[in-house]
C-alpha cells in the first residue's frame, strides 16, 4: 500500500490542474486515469467534435460560395481526411496534457482501473492484470459521463453509433438517424448534412430545445430545416431492426406510428455518469438515484474528505464548469477560500452554425421567477456586419431587470454567439446597466456593436 496526500481519479479538465495545482503546493499526488489523459473534452467530446464541425463549416461554405460570387467547379469530402485532421489535433492535446503531468514533481500519473477498495483506500486494476493499492486523507473523483443508451427494444442487435464512435467513421452516411434532439444531436446533424448525408432527428419531447426560450428554439429549428435536415418532434422510436445493411426504425408519432430506414443510427439521448464500476458503496459514497456523485456547495460528498468534480457529480455537463470546479477546490484547499457553486453563473454555447450563447437567465426562466424584466431582441438581419458577411441567420436576446436596468440573462444565436455571448457575461459580473452599452462606443464594424441597437429597442416600449 502507497500513501498518498491525495488521489484523483480521472485526468479530465477538472482532475489535470487540480493535480498539478496540489503537487505544486508539495502534495504527494496520484493521478490515476483508465485510458487518455485529458478526459471527454480532449478525446471525444470539444476538441474532436469541433475540429469535425470546423470542417463541415468549410464545406457549407464552398458549397454557397456563389452567393459571394466565388464560383467552384464541384465539392468533394475526403472522410479519411477529415478524421486524420481531427485526430491530429486530439493527438496533439492529449500529448501535450501528458507532458505536463509527467514533468510535474510529486506527481505520480498511473494507468489503470481505480476501484474503491475501502474508506479511504483505492485499488489500480492495470491493464497487465497487477494491482497498486492506493490510500489518501482526500480524494477526488473526476470519472466523466459515457453516452446513455435508451431501452429501445432491438436495440442491442444492431450496430448504432454514438457522440464518441461516429467521429471514427470513414463514411459519409447515405441517410443518419439521429435518436434524440440534444445539443449534441444537433451538432452532429448538421455536420453530417453539410458532409453530404441525408439526416433525420427525431425527438421524443413535444418541444425542440425545450430548455431555450420558444423563439430561440424555433430559430435554431427553421435553420436547421433550410439545410435540409428532417426533424421529427415528438415521436417515439419503438422498436429497431437491421435491414440488410440498413436500419429499420419502428417510431409512433401521437398515435399514429410508421416505419423510417436509415443507413446509419446515432443514439444521441444523453450520458449517464461513469461510476458504476468504482464500487463507491464500499467507501460510503452517496449516489443519488441516476448514479451520480452527491455532493454539497463545496464538491464534498458524503464522506469527509473526498470530493467529486465534473460531470459525475450531475448539473451542468461543460468543461468549464469542470474547470471552475478545480478553482473551488484548490482555492478551499490551499487559500483557506470559502468558495461555493451556489451562485456560479449558467453559461454554454451550443456549437451549430451560427452558434447558440447563453448566460443567466432565459425570458422564460425570469418569468417563471416572478422577475419583471424587459427584453431586447435583434435579428440578425438587422446587424450590419451579419448582412456584410452574408450571415443573416438568428437572433440576439437579453433579459434585463426592469427596476435596476441590469442584464440577467442572454441567448445569442449568431455567428460566433459564444463570443459576443461573452460580451454580455462581462457586463453581467461587472454590474452594467443595459443603457451602458446601449451608449458605449464598439468599434464599426463588428458584431460587438449591434449591442448598441440591441439595446436601443427598449428605448421604444
Amino acid at each position: 500500500m502507497t500513501k498518498y496526500d491525495a488521489i484523483i481519479i480521472g485526468s479530465g479538465q477538472g482532475g489535470n490542474p487540480l493535480a498539478k495545482k496540489l503537487a505544486n503546493a508539495n502534495w504527494k499526488v496520484a493521478l490515476i486515469e483508465r485510458k487518455w489523459v485529458g478526459g471527454t473534452c480532449i478525446n471525444v467530446g470539444c476538441t474532436p467534435t469541433k475540429t469535425m464541425i470546423s470542417s463541415g463549416r468549410i464545406a457549407h461554405l464552398v458549397k454557397n460560395s456563389a452567393d459571394y460570387g466565388i464560383h467552384t467547379s464541384g465539392l468533394t469530402v475526403n472522410m479519411e481526411e477529415v478524421v486524420k485532421r481531427k485526430n491530429s489535433v486530439v493527438l496533439s492535446f492529449r500529448e501535450g496534457g501528458t507532458k505536463g503531468l509527467l514533468k510535474t514533481p510529486n506527481l505520480d500519473l498511473l494507468f489503470g482501473n481505480a476501484v474503491f477498495s475501502g474508506p479511504k483506500e483505492v485499488t489500480v486494476v492495470k491493464e497487465d492484470g497487477s494491482r497498486e493499492i492506493l490510500t489518501a486523507e482526500k480524494i477526488f473523483i473526476n470519472t466523466g459521463l459515457r453516452p446513455l443508451l435508451p431501452p429501445v427494444a432491438g436495440l442491442d442487435e444492431v450496430n448504432y453509433l454514438t457522440s464518441t464512435s461516429i467521429m471514427d467513421l470513414l463514411e459519409i452516411p447515405a441517410h443518419l438517424v439521429i435518436i434524440g434532439s440534444s445539443y449534441i444531436a444537433l451538432e452532429f446533424g448538421q455536420l453530417y448534412r453539410r458532409l453530404g448525408s441525408e439526416v433525420t432527428i427525431i425527438e421524443r419531447g413535444p418541444h425542440f430545445l425545450s430548455r431555450e426560450d420558444e423563439d430561440i428554439a424555433a430559430e435554431v429549428k427553421k435553420i436547421l430545416e433550410e439545410e435540409g435536415l428532417n426533424i421529427l418532434i415528438d415521436t417515439t422510436v419503438t422498436e429497431v431492426a437491421a435491414s440488410g445493411k440498413e436500419v429499420q426504425l419502428k417510431i409512433k408519432t401521437g398515435e399514429t406510428e410508421g416505419f423510417l430506414t436509415g443507413s446509419h443510427v446515432l443514439v444521441a439521448t444523453g450520458r449517464e455518469p461513469d461510476t458504476t464500476g468504482l464500487n463507491t458503496a464500499v467507501a460510503g459514497i452517496a449516489l443519488d438515484k441516476g448514479g451520480f456523485i452527491q455532493v454539497n456547495d463545496s464538491l464534498e460528498t458524503s464522506v469527509p474528505g473526498i470530493y467529486a468534480l465534473g460531470d459525475v457529480k450531475g448539473g451542468p455537463a461543460f468543461t468549464h464548469i469542470s474547470y471552475n470546479d478545480y478553482l473551488i477546490l484548490y482555492k478551499n484547499l490551499l487559500e483557506n477560500g470559502n468558495e461555493s457553486t451556489a451562485k456560479r453563473p449558467l453559461v454554454y454555447c451550443m456549437f451549430t452554425d451560427p452558434e447558440l450563447g447563453r448566460v443567466g437567465l432565459s425570458e422564460k426562466q425570469a418569468r417563471e421567477k416572478g422577475l419583471r424584466i424587459k427584453v431586447a431582441k435583434l435579428p440578425m438581419t438587422s446587424v450590419a456586419r451579419g448582412i456584410e458577411t452574408g450571415e443573416t441567420r438568428g437572433l440576439i436576446k437579453a433579459v434585463v431587470d426592469a427596476d435596476s436596468r441590469k442584464i440577467i440573462g442572454a441567448s445569442v444565436l449568431a455567428p460566433e454567439g459564444g463570443e459576443l455571448m461573452s460580451v454580455l457575461q462581462m457586463a453581467i459580473l461587472g454590474g452594467v446597466t443595459y443603457d451602458v452599452i446601449r451608449d458605449n462606443v464598439f468599434a464599426h464594424p463588428t458584431f460587438s456593436e449591434s449591442l448598441n441597437n440591441l439595446f436601443m429597442t427598449l428605448d421604444y416600449e
